[in-house]
């Protein structure tokens, strides 16, 4: 069964946010806003925040910028992962991830259906890693955000969740890369 190990020392890790949006501003970014706060509260730092709009090459500059930054861990976007033609994010993410993380699409429109029904469906939530830095992109609605959070980045992201978490997957994520 799933828990927090309290023996263990927490380790927070450097995440930052993309809000993408043809119409969201710092103002009245509130899923932006949400996680902001999901992050801060759970012992994390918010090591960068940006709005973007939806535009796949505009997207994919910050997301490669942030990959290629040491000091951040987690990249997590809100917004543009719909299914209109303005809804570009997962194309952003296609172009940048080195592996997807499809359990995290799956779990986050299943946990999404006991909410919204059927209308999960619409969503195209994306995880995946590159460069060593985990990327989520999630729903634009705070509602969405909140679940994604509270339900499975939460979890995942504190290294005394057991029986296995993504941060002590983080040393190794570029062994690839090292030479015999």
């Amino acid at each position: 069964m799933a828990r927090i190990d309290e023996s263990r020392p927490f380790i927070a890790v450097n995440i930052a946010v993309l809000t993408v949006s043809d119409t969201r501003t710092s103002a009245n970014d509130t899923s932006g806003d949400a996680l902001a706060a999901r992050i801060a509260g759970a012992g994390h730092r918010l090591a960068a925040r940006a709005i973007e709009r939806d535009d796949s090459a505009l997207i994919e500059e910050v997301l490669k910028s942030w990959i290629a930054d040491p000091a951040i861990d987690v990249v997590i976007t809100t917004g543009g992962t719909g299914i209109t033609g303005r809804d570009v994010t997962p194309e952003a993410f296609d172009r940048v991830l080195e592996k997807k993380i499809e359990g995290f699409g799956e779990l986050f429109r299943m946990l999404s259906y006991q909410k919204i029904g059927t209308s999960t469906m619409q969503s195209r939530a994306i995880g995946g890693v590159a460069g060593g830095t985990y990327l989520f992109a999630l729903p634009g609605s705070p509602g969405a955000v909140k679940d994604a959070w509270d339900d499975i980045l939460v979890w995942q992201l504190d290294n005394r969740h057991r029986p296995c978490n993504l941060v002590e997957l983080m040393p190794r994520l570029q062994e690839h890369l090292t030479t015999a």
